[in-house]
């Protein structure tokens, strides 16, 4: 635990990118296979399994330091972590520990099969043999909050420069549904074994948001398509079979059984990029995202809701064709080989082509793209036609163009303090429009303010708190914020009926009085309109 404990200190300890990486690939040189290991599984996202409550470790935590629980819960939004404030709180450790990373991973999987007293007591030990800093990472162990500040994108290059691996291999092997349970070091980032690539997904290509049409340089150049608002995914078939992955690396075929009969009808050895979507059949065309909603963290999908979103893969791009990998390919290619590749498909399959959109000049594009909200499209993506298929975020060739987001002007209600570097500032907000002569909650948000914005309403937030709900305060109604959101659609959770997709705050209103906000009519409007 020492060595990670090292490499946290000096992750935490620098801003720069190139000493984060220098940090992270001296350590993958030292340190033992089954640590390098967890330390990859848990640098990107693949975290043990919670086995004690925070509930008890806040209790055993003020017991431990003969303080009482009340205190300990007043110093906690002071910290703004719980790792860290009962690193804080405990008394010095009695003894050491030469345990490894990896052993103390096992003792934290572990504490999900001991009864409460066992657990108690093993925590208790292992909090009286580290010191201050590896008692931190042992209870982030614990409660699956460990960030580090790095990207999986600088680990991967981190390790790249250790093991002398090209960056992009080590992307691609490091993707699918892997654990340190089911692998090895050796198999996972040293050795080529066919075996392990049969369900992994290549790794996703991101577009940066596009702010000015004039540096693409010639219309020509570039292809259009809709940016549609559904889940990103790549459908893999390979021996027979088929897997389904999100964006976000996780599988969820069994999600959408619709795609059980493609390896009847596409060949072994292909791999098709595109957006999930809710489909209607009747007019053969995307369904808003809120029907698709009630699939999403499904395990498993009722008749009912099959029957009402039944969901197609939009497909804009083919990474893997004939068991070859074809991203190195230009773009316009690999979409002629994804057009000739679905082309047989029966009407009955879940696969529709993402087609290009035809523009002979930019001001053309920009009339379409205007028309996007129409078509239940969020903009349009930007592709140049000669791109290869690169892995990550990389800015030149791949540009999404979105619309405008709606606006709604609202009144601050409630507020709570963030965490973190966070944890003294109030960032948390409810926001209200006006019913009447009555204020209605209708949506929370937490960014979009500059760090003196945050520090400004939290001294107002202090001098002018109503009512305190445990960490929430009640505030006098008195400042107006532009509330910028993607989309609205209908909620019976909430009590003004609707609720907002990906809502944030682009403006604090100084010059508007409260009276001047919104009214739930108006977002009843925009439901009508745009939901």
């Amino acid at each position: 635990m020492k060595h990670f404990a090292d490499l946290f200190n000096a992750l935490d300890q620098t801003t720069k990118t190139n000493a984060k990486v220098a940090a992270l690939a001296g350590y993958f040189r030292a340190a033992s296979d089954t640590d390098k290991l967890w330390t990859i599984a848990l640098l990107s996202g693949r975290r043990p399994k919670r086995g004690v409550t925070t509930t008890l470790l806040r209790e055993w935590a003020a017991e431990r330091a003969d303080i009482p629980l009340w205190l300990f819960e007043e110093c906690y939004p002071v910290v703004g972590d719980l790792s860290e404030t009962i690193a804080l709180v405990l008394p010095p450790a009695a003894g050491s520990s030469a345990r490894s990373l990896t052993e103390w991973i096992e003792i934290v999987r572990d504490l999900g099969k001991h009864d409460v007293p066992d657990k108690k007591q093993i925590v208790l030990t292992a909090w009286d043999s580290l010191p201050p800093i590896e008692r931190f990472l042992f209870n982030k162990l614990i409660t699956g909050g460990l960030r580090i500040g790095v990207s999986q994108k600088l680990m991967t290059r981190a390790l790249a420069q250790a093991t002398e691996i090209e960056e992009a291999t080590l992307a691609h092997r490091l993707m699918g549904d892997w654990t340190p349970d089911k692998t090895t070091f050796d198999d996972l980032i040293l050795s080529e074994n066919p075996e392990a690539d049969a369900s992994k997904p290549y790794p996703f290509y991101l577009a940066y948001q596009l702010d000015k049409l004039d540096a693409l340089g010639p219309a020509a150049d570039w292809r259009a398509e809709w940016k549609w608002d559904g889940i990103r995914g790549q459908l893999v078939l390979r021996r027979g079979a088929h897997h389904l992955w999100s964006r976000g690396e996780e599988l969820i075929t069994d999600r959408f059984p619709e795609f059980a009969m493609l390896p009847d009808f596409l060949p072994d050895g292909t791999v098709i990029d595109g957006e999930l979507l809710a489909w209607d059949h009747t007019n053969d065309q995307p369904q808003s995202f809120n029907a698709l909603q009630p699939r999403i963290g499904r395990k498993t999908v009722p008749k009912k809701l099959l029957t009402e979103a039944p969901a197609v893969l939009y497909a804009y791009d083919l990474l893997e064709h004939q068991g070859r990998d074809i991203r190195d390919l230009g773009y316009d290619a690999r979409r002629k080989l994804l057009s000739e590749s679905i082309a047989g498909l029966p009407a009955s399959a879940p696969i529709r082509l993402s087609a290009n959109e035809p523009f002979s000049s930019w001001p053309e594009l920009a009339a379409k793209r205007d028309t996007s909200r129409d078509r239940l499209a969020e903009g349009v993506m930007l592709k140049r036609a000669t791109s290869p298929y690169l892995s990550g975020r990389k800015k030149g060739d791949w540009w999404k163009w979105k619309v405008d987001p709606l606006m709604i002007d609202a009144v601050m209600i409630y507020a709570q303090a963030g965490s973190g570097r966070r944890a003294n500032l109030f960032t948390d907000f409810t926001f209200a429009v006006w019913k009447g002569n009555e204020l209605v909650p209708f949506t929370k948000a937490y960014s979009g303010l500059t760090d003196a914005e945050f520090r400004k309403i939290t001294a107002w937030v202090r001098k002018n708190t109503l009512e305190r709900y445990g960490p929430v305060r009640q505030v006098t109604p008195e400042h107006v914020f532009e509330i910028a959101f993607e989309g609205i659609q209908k909620s019976p959770r909430h009590k003004s009926g609707v609720a907002l997709r990906f809502p944030r705050m682009s403006r604090w209103r100084h010059d508007k009085p409260i009276s001047d906000a919104n009214t739930l009519d108006d977002l009843l409007q925009m439901l009508e309109t745009y939901g």
